[in-house]
């Protein structure tokens, strides 16, 4: 919304011709969410404490969890508000890329809401069952793989994009849905599954939030994107600025969030922030990139399948427990050493997947 204030100002004082540029959008953005997450965290960790609404713990789970019993959970609330609240005063809200990527934080962060409140209310750790949560993350994802199908204004949109090869669009046609629904879902669960330890999870979403921003404003720039021969698609640049919102918003909730601690994210948080990175990573058509740059999340999900795999087949677990961050605590790794060594693997992976970008 202050896009528009400052467009008019700039009229007037030239300095407000800085407010045009995404790059310095972007960053303004970020600030913003950081800035309004701090602020407002204490008031919502209040909030959740009040009302009694604390992380119910997996009694099958490494016995140290068994402390942050009671702890505030649905934390993804804070993150939401300081994103949403960043993208409308900074974002462009005429860009329909922005606008489909907030429905599905909004749709997922409700699935996820939805979660938390029966895991708190029935204090029950298993929430939603499986069947009920897929179909509803279903109903969001396919919604938006159509819907963005059907609205696609240029070949480059629909093309599926190879990594380290030049020139090399394949066009995915009815295919692009199911591509599009696999990364959203997908992502959504992955994103989920990574949040088991105290900020393990946050810290890789404003990693790979923040490349997924930089790719945006690369493709939506016409020359960068000729120089690094990555598809242009006009407009997508804009998405920068709502990904520097996820990266402030994701700082200002790892605050609270840092081992040991204060609220946990929830569902809420996890579901929308993943089903998020999904979704920009199919924007910018890169989806490839996504998976490596999201590599930890990509692991923690393959770790779950293989368990329950292996157990079906040949009844035994090949880890300790799964995901694969509490094999690990099994094992007798503390929890921080988890956390910061997850953490650096995921930086490698980004750092991997951006030098894709040139690597061609």
């Amino acid at each position: 919304m202050l896009t528009w204030l400052t467009d008019y100002l700039s009229q007037y004082i030239s300095f407000f011709n800085v407010f045009q540029y995404i790059t310095f959008r972007s960053a303004v953005s970020a600030a913003t969410a950081l800035i309004i997450s701090i602020c407002i965290g204490p008031t919502i960790i209040r909030l959740l404490q009040q009302n009694q609404i604390g992380a119910v713990i997996r009694t099958d789970g490494p016995e140290t969890h068994l402390a942050k019993s009671g702890t505030p959970t649905m934390g993804g609330i804070l993150i939401l508000i300081a994103i949403f609240a960043s993208t409308l005063l900074w974002g462009d809200l005429t860009n329909k890329n922005v606008l489909v990527v907030l429905f599905v934080l909004l749709g997922f962060g409700f699935v996820g809401w939805l979660d938390d409140y029966l895991k708190v209310i029935k204090k029950n750790s298993k929430g939603l069952t499986a069947g009920k949560k897929y179909t509803l993350q279903s109903i969001f994802g396919l919604g938006v793989a159509v819907y963005l199908f059907f609205t696609a204004e240029s070949p480059a949109s629909l093309n599926y994009i190879i990594p380290f090869v030049k020139n090399i669009a394949i066009p995915l046609g009815f295919g692009y849905i199911v591509i599009t629904y696999l990364m959203v879902v997908g992502m959504s669960n992955s994103v989920n599954f990574t949040d088991g330890l105290d900020g393990l999870a946050i810290l890789p979403v404003v990693l790979v939030g923040g490349a997924l921003g930089l790719i945006g404003y690369l493709v939506g720039h016409s020359e960068f994107a000729n120089y690094l021969q990555i598809p242009h698609i006009a407009d997508m640049g804009e998405v920068a600025v709502l990904c520097g919102a996820i990266v402030g918003a994701g700082l200002g909730f790892l605050w609270f969030n840092a081992y040991p601690a204060s609220v946990m994210m929830g569902d809420v948080g996890a579901l929308s922030l993943g089903a998020a990175l999904g979704l920009i990573g199919v924007l910018v058509r890169h989806e490839i990139v996504l998976l490596i740059m999201g590599g930890l999340f990509v692991l923690e999900t393959l770790s779950v399948m293989a368990q329950v795999a292996n157990f079906k087949l040949f009844g035994k677990r090949i880890l300790r427990m799964a995901p694969l961050h509490h094999h690990f605590e099994m094992k007798g790794w503390p929890e921080s050493h988890v956390i910061i060594r997850f953490w650096i693997f995921s930086v490698m992976f980004v750092m991997i997947g951006l030098s894709t970008l040139k690597l061609r």
